[in-house]
């Protein structure tokens, strides 16, 4: 079965889910107060208060991405890994995931699958950004494999990732 990223309906997107009124307060107050370091403490009060709310993750995720603080990023987009992973009855390593898998996903939520597949996306990413070349590769490649269509763009990066390995190579060969 191939599933196609960007054919979901209707469904509830992240930010629909219920969230309580304090942890809600946290993220008003952090977004209010961005860039003072009041605003990571409001960020990590509402992670504590909800520590798998999607919401939540994604403040966090983008919080340490535009930052510049991409080793918490990436700790974050490993976290959504677990947390959407779990929901949509996935195995815990992503590595172990496959296309037959991610199609029972869709009966619980082509969203959450979306969500997912770009957290691993966003990993492959900021593990390039990193440095960490062929944990980037194996992110993208499994993004690519379960994405026929490339309908997430995990192509591009992959070629950028293969053409940073391939300079590494040819400079230690010289």
């Amino acid at each position: 079965m191939t599933v196609d990223l960007l054919d979901f309906d209707s469904e509830d997107l992240y930010f629909d889910e219920a969230l309580n009124s304090e942890a809600k307060q946290c993220l008003d107050s952090a977004a209010e107060n961005y860039g003072d370091e009041k605003a990571e403490k409001d960020l990590l009060r509402a992670y504590f208060l909800e520590p798998e709310h999607p919401m939540i993750l994604v403040a966090l995720y983008r919080y340490f991405y535009y930052q510049h603080r991409l080793t918490e990023a990436l700790i974050v987009a490993e976290r959504v890994l677990v947390v959407i992973g779990k929901r949509l009855e996935f195995p815990i390593d992503w590595r172990d995931l496959s296309e037959g898998r991610l199609g029972s996903g869709v009966m619980i939520s082509m969203t959450l699958i979306r969500f997912y597949m770009l957290a691993l996306k966003g990993a492959g990413f900021l593990e390039l950004r990193l440095g960490n070349y062929e944990s980037a590769l194996e992110r993208l490649e499994k993004v690519a494999e379960l994405d026929t269509k490339d309908r997430l763009g995990a192509q591009a990066l992959l070629e950028v990732v293969r053409n940073a390995l391939n300079c590494q190579t040819d400079s230690v060969s010289a």
